[in-house]
This record gives C-alpha cells, structure tokens and sequence, in this order.
C-alpha cells in the first residue's frame, strides 16, 4: 500500500482527509488553490464543460498545474459520477468540483463514502447557502481590499464543522506558496505592556 504525504496539521486550515468540505463566496477558488498547495499528491479539479472559466495552468501556483488534472463532463450525473471516482482513486490527494446545482442529501452521502473509500480529501465549491448537510465542514471565502502588492487579504470564515469549532480569519496570503500570515482584526492587536516608571 503506497503511503501520501498529508496536509500540514495543526493549523485551522487543514482539511481532514477521507471527508468531504465545502467552501463559498467569491473566494472559494482561491481557497480551493490554497488547499492544492497543501495536498501534495495528484489534484482533480471537476467542472462542468459549459463553465466560462477554467483555471489558467500557468497562472497557477508552482507545482500545483504540473499536478492537475482538469475534467470537464457535459452533464451534472457525469460530474457527480467523476466526483465520486476520483475520490476512491487512491494516489489523488484532493478533489475539487463545482457542481451547478446543491447536492442532495443522498449525492452528499455517496461522495462521503467515496472520500473515506480513497482516504482522499474532498472541496465542493458551491453557490451561497447550497450547502449540503452531510459535508464536515463549509468556509465563507471573501477576498478583501489589501494595501500590500504582493499578496491579497482573505476573510475566511469556518461556518460548519461536524467535528470542532468555528471561527473567523483575516488571512493574508501571496499565492505562491503554502505560507500565510494571520492579521489582527482592527483593534485587536496585542499592545506591549507600559514600561516601568
């Protein structure tokens, strides 16, 4: 049995493999980049053939293109039926799809199965409040206006997790690499202490 690299641990960010996660807002896709970086094995991005925009391989990430594989389906029972093939294939580390339509309960369940089956991680992008229930966890991705040049601020906000808590994140990241910086909301920031008169 070949062993995968897992995504870094210990952090908010880290989706759990095997299970299935959501993700929405006009961030998904940049969340969905951010967690390409993070799986190291072979990526499956899933979108319907009609969809006007794909990602670009050279606009992406180093190392990310050179691992993708993009599918294109002509309808939403293909899609779903690559959705869940990719996620048994064992050697893929992360499936991203973006379905057109909320999945139902039953198609939720299934593509579950399918992640525990392949211990493979799955991100749907969907549209806002199309979530579906049997997901482990959905993030609320916001790009937000940034005064630096070289990376873009993120407002990302962990709405459901089956399994731990939630929360809300200012997330600055570059696009190039797994690294980030968390920023302090505004007037959040730990002051030092008074000096000593």
């Amino acid at each position: 049995m070949r062993m995968r690299p897992e995504p870094p641990s210990g952090d908010a960010f880290t989706l759990h493999k095997g299970r299935m996660h959501e993700a929405e807002g006009r961030g998904r896709r940049t969340f969905a980049l951010f967690q390409a970086l993070r799986h190291l094995g072979p990526l499956v991005w899933i979108l319907p053939s009609h969809a006007p925009e794909m990602p670009m391989l050279r606009g992406l990430p180093r190392g990310v293109g050179e691992r993708l594989h993009l599918l294109r389906p002509a309808g939403e029972a293909d899609l779903l039926w690559c959705v869940e093939e990719a996620l048994r294939t064992v050697p893929v580390s992360l499936v991203v799809a973006e379905p057109e339509k909320p999945l139902s309960l039953t198609a939720g369940r299934r593509l579950q199965l399918a992640a525990e089956a392949g211990g493979t991680t799955g991100l749907i992008l969907i549209r806002q409040d199309a979530g579906c229930n049997a997901t482990e966890t959905r993030w609320a991705c916001e790009p937000l206006a940034s005064t630096g040049a070289d990376s873009t601020l993120h407002h990302w906000i962990l709405t459901k997790n089956k399994k731990g808590t939630f929360g809300s994140w200012m997330v600055n990241w570059n696009g190039a690499s797994a690294a980030f910086h968390m920023v302090s909301e505004t007037r959040e920031r730990y002051e030092p202490a008074e000096p000593p008169r």
